[in-house]
């Protein structure tokens, strides 16, 4: 994703080798973060998860959904500024039969992604997301300036999993300076995530769908990450948002790239 000739895109695959969702802006699907365990239940049926599908962190769960879920799509639909992929998914992880189309949009300042799930039949539990990586390249981190419109903070355990309480985020915007995030939040709806510096600003707005957002700013690396999720972390086990039977289940993000004014 360039901009007057300088990439945007952050990568950390240096320290995380062999994972595709460590750079670019990647789907994680069927769920996104982190797993508290190996089972799961939802409609009536119990899944066990096999290590050799996942992707593990660094607390031994799983992560970021399914390794086979960055394979086997094909292509729908390609233009100047448009472009289309699908894929049927039916996996031992996941049973829950499906097609997801991803579409990316493209205007002179914009890009934009949706993701349309569409059920077989039976339900399917919706908790996929993305995990877009930003830089802002040849300005010190300490300068680039963050802006969450986030309501509440989940909190989490040494694991990083929910416990199943929520605090107010209280005020976060500002210079991210030397301040690491790897925090979820439930989204106010009002105005776009956005990291600004060097009179450039990258700025996500979640569109549709997506009620939830992980904010990832490692000390390890000079990267901002405003991820839109369909569900919290571990959401695939607590009753997540599903799709019935046929139906369908649409969110959209954008990512807007700005030349802005120094303040």
């Amino acid at each position: 994703m360039r901009h007057d000739g300088e990439e945007l895109l952050g990568d950390v695959t240096a320290y995380v080798p062999d994972r595709p969702w460590a750079r670019g802006v990647p789907l994680l699907h069927p769920w996104a973060n982190r797993l508290g365990a190996f089972r799961y239940a939802f409609d009536g049926t119990t899944v066990e998860l096999e290590r050799e599908d996942l992707y593990i962190e660094e607390h031994g769960l799983p992560l970021h959904g399914l390794r086979d879920a960055v394979t086997g799509w094909t292509l729908v639909e390609a233009g100047e500024t448009r472009v289309v992929a699908a894929r049927d998914v039916s996996h031992r992880a996941f049973p829950f039969a499906h097609r997801i189309e991803l579409s990316a949009e493209l205007s002179p300042s914009t890009l934009t992604i949706g993701t349309t799930v569409t059920a077989g039949d039976r339900p399917v539990p919706i908790a996929f997301g993305f995990h877009p990586f930003f830089q802002l390249p040849g300005i010190p981190r300490a300068d680039w300036r963050i802006t969450l419109p986030v309501a509440e903070r989940i909190v989490a355990d040494d694991n990083l999993i929910p416990t199943g309480e929520r605090v107010a985020a209280g005020e976060l915007d500002g210079p991210l300076g030397q301040r690491t995030f790897d925090d979820g939040y439930t989204v106010d709806g009002a105005g776009a995530f956005a990291v600004e510096g060097g009179g450039r600003r990258i700025a996500v707005a979640f569109e549709e769908g997506f009620g939830y957002a992980q904010v990832f700013a490692p000390a390890i690396a000079d990267i901002v990450c405003f991820e839109p999720m369909t569900a919290p972390a571990d959401g695939l086990r607590h009753e997540p948002v599903s799709v019935p039977s046929g139906g369908t289940f649409t969110a959209r993000f954008s990512i807007t790239i700005d030349t802005v004014s120094e303040r």
